[in-house]
């Protein structure tokens, strides 16, 4: 018995592999990865037609056992290391799904702890910018938070005050921070957000995990997650164990930034109440202050139109809005009217 990770011929497809089982007739599965190291691979059943005549292997490997047990495929591979996963078959949003998951990763997805659901910073409905080119973004569903899709100049999350972006979270799996890490496209992105009042990279995994990578020198990882702090040390790299976990510190983090923001406003009122720019702030040596926030990202139309009609104002179903629309929306929601 054999498993068989194969390229997938279908260009269009977003899964690049075949996996195919001996179990009965043989069971084929498309897949997004060849094995779950750093998370649970979603994988779609596939007819066993789809195995190409042809297959160009990617990994075969012996299988000491391959059974069946309830709604789940126990796969036991012959070789000494990441040689235990299992197949589960369940529902995701309401629709089936089977997920490929090894024991390392059902451990990530449990980490046996219960989060607090207290609001954070005292903030009742936090407003948290998810960018819209975020795939599966956090829903901070247990939390008093409210999420919007907006695109962000940096970051995957972050919270605006007074339309300035006031803080940004980066979210990285193991295997992307890696990655960003040895193209140096972690630098540049640490070197926007160090512009910001606040900033940090979150790692949904353990610092531990660096060690046991086996395809790139993990003392390589290493030398390159120190030189980056070093160099940018007012956005901290955040290694939370869990995507759970993960999603609650970014959560408190965002909170906090919103509420230091607030407070710094409010003491430039009080020192200067001639000033109502925070541009006249004066940042602390070597801290952004927030008059070094950029302009955050605007409302979408959806959100504007949604505005205007629980105002009473006459708007279309689709296409563009009125200027006088923007206008109203602008003047209703500018820092002297609130």
């Amino acid at each position: 018995m054999e498993l068989l990770i194969a390229v997938n011929p279908d260009p269009d497809s977003r899964l690049p592999y075949l996996m195919r089982l001996p179990l009965g007739g043989g069971m084929v599965f498309r897949t997004s990865g060849t094995w779950p190291r750093t998370k649970a691979l979603y994988c779609y059943p596939a007819s066993i037609e789809e195995w190409p005549a042809d297959p160009k292997i990617v990994e075969r490997v012996g299988l000491r056992s391959c059974v069946r047990r309830g709604a789940a495929i126990d796969l036991i591979l012959d070789r000494s290391r990441e040689n235990r996963s299992q197949l589960v078959f369940t529902k995701a949003r309401g629709r089936d799904a089977v997920f490929w998951q090894s024991p390392r990763t059902r451990k990530q997805a449990r980490p046996n702890v219960r989060t607090p659901t207290a609001r954070a910073a005292g903030v009742t409905d936090l407003e948290i910018i998810a960018d819209s080119h975020e795939q599966y973004p956090y829903r901070f569903g247990g939390q008093q938070a409210t999420v919007l899709r907006r695109a962000l100049p940096c970051g995957d999350y972050g919270v605006l005050f007074v339309w300035r972006l006031v803080a940004s979270v980066e979210r990285k799996s193991v295997a992307d921070l890696v990655a960003s890490l040895t193209s140096g496209k972690l630098r540049y992105a640490l070197a926007e957000m160090a512009a910001l009042p606040s900033a940090a990279v979150v790692v949904e995994d353990r610092y531990s995990a660096i060690f046991k990578l086996d395809r790139v020198r993990p003392a390589l990882v290493a030398d390159g997650l120190a030189e980056v702090q070093v160099r940018w040390p007012n956005v901290p790299i955040v290694f939370c164990e869990t995507r759970q976990l993960a999603e609650e510190w970014t959560y408190r983090f965002l909170a906090a930034a919103r509420t230091w923001a607030e407070s710094e406003e409010a003491a430039l009122g009080r020192i200067m109440p001639g000033a109502r720019e925070p541009a006249a702030r004066e940042p602390a040596a070597g801290e952004p202050g927030l008059d070094q926030a950029p302009a955050g990202p605007g409302p979408s139309t959806a959100e504007v139109r949604a505005w205007a009609r629980a105002q009473g104002l006459p708007v279309p179903d689709r296409g563009r809005l009125r200027p006088e629309i923007w206008e109203a929306w602008r003047s209703a929601t500018s820092p002297g009217t609130q």
